[in-house]
């Protein structure tokens, strides 16, 4: 507890300095959450064994932002997880999470993001009142697009407003795949074979008042042997609002790196890392949502998530089918939410499924 009250002290410190400095605002926003979690089902996955699990989370965001004699504007963010351990974060830094630092000028955004500022559009279209159903809490195995926040990044965003149809293109650069929550003047990590940067690029439209259209794709680069297949993805969604109702709708497509064992023997496929991904091609998904606005407090919500693979092998494959149907009540700052939902063929296996009830309350500040 005191090693958590020295963090925040230390973090409030110097961001207060440096807006005393640069006549900037310091900002403290996050939520709390509880949970009660209730799985069942059959097969072999073991979030289907599990029993009923309580949780409490919390995520603390730090900000200061300030502008230049020129009307230029800075903005720094740094998230304070207490869930976080330190070999999640990556190194002794503990409970520090993600971080950023941009500069917006009338050219554009420029930014350097650490662990942050991912350009997916993959799970862009939920209209989920709670979260998508793979993404509640249990392990369904569902490969989505990458994110370039996987890796800290260089970043350019348009200026928004600039182009017709009031379209904006981002652009991001990793010029290594280090992830540590690294501070000032830190050194990039030792490169291995399986790709040593990786680039993302996103545009986003608005053709008519209501409907928002944004497409994504991701690549990695400079992998150092036999390559076949290298890394790559792509995602495409849209949503669509008028009034109380809301849809979305995204479809995601997967090339996980492919390389040869050796210059003349059989194909390995890895993913990002080094680990082995069992020789897959190729993963498909789409995702379809739908949400109703009852009033102003009460909204409810229905969303399908379905991802196939194929394998560089001939296989009998089993598509994972994921459905909640939720609804969320909100008064002031809290939120009450419920999900009910199921997942079949967890982890692409026959036979395995999951039902999941989901009850939350969660407290923004």
């Amino acid at each position: 507890m005191r090693k958590t009250i020295k963090l925040v002290l230390a973090l409030i410190t110097s961001v207060s300095f440096l807006t005393s400095v640069h006549a900037g605002e310091l900002t403290v926003t996050g939520t709390a959450k509880a949970t009660y979690n209730i799985t069942s089902g059959f097969g072999g996955a073991a979030s289907a064994h599990q029993g009923k699990g309580i949780g409490v989370a919390n995520e603390i965001d730090f900000g200061a932002s300030g502008e230049l004699d020129n009307g230029w504007t800075w903005n720094y963010q740094v998230q304070f997880d207490p869930g976080n351990s330190a070999a999640s974060t990556g190194g002794s830094n503990g409970q520090v999470d993600d971080s950023q630092l941009t500069l917006t000028t009338n050219l554009g955004t420029f930014g350097v993001f650490v662990s942050e500022g991912g350009l997916d559009v993959d799970n862009a279209a939920s209209q989920s009142v709670y979260g998508r159903p793979t993404d509640i809490g249990i392990a369904t195995g569902m490969a989505d697009g990458p994110g370039i926040d996987s890796f800290n990044n260089i970043q350019y965003h348009s200026p928004a407003g600039l182009l017709p149809l009031g379209a904006q293109f981002k652009v991001a650069y990793a010029s290594g795949q280090g992830s540590t929550i690294n501070s000032s003047n830190a050194v990039g990590n030792a490169t291995d074979t399986y790709g040593t940067n990786a680039a993302q690029y996103q545009v986003s439209l608005t053709p008519i008042e209501g409907l928002t259209v944004k497409a994504d794709y991701y690549n990695e680069g400079g992998a150092k042997a036999y390559v076949v297949q290298q890394y790559e993805a792509g995602s495409i969604a849209a949503t669509y609002k008028t009034g109380p109702f809301g849809i979305g709708y995204s479809k995601t497509l997967r090339a996980p790196l492919i390389q040869g064992a050796s210059a003349t023997t059989t194909v390995q496929t890895n993913v990002s890392g080094g680990g082995n991904d069992d020789a897959v091609r190729l993963y498909t998904s789409n995702k379809m949502s739908a949400a109703y606005a009852v009033n102003e407090n009460f909204s409810i919500s229905y969303e399908r998530e379905k991802s196939s693979r194929e394998k560089i092998v001939n296989a009998t494959e089993y598509d994972i089918t994921s459905d909640a149907i939720q609804g969320a009540y909100t008064m002031g700052g809290m939120t009450i939410a419920v999900s009910h939902g199921s997942t079949d063929n967890v982890g692409y296996a026959n036979t395995d499924e999951v039902d999941q009830t989901l009850i939350a309350v969660t407290m923004a500040f």
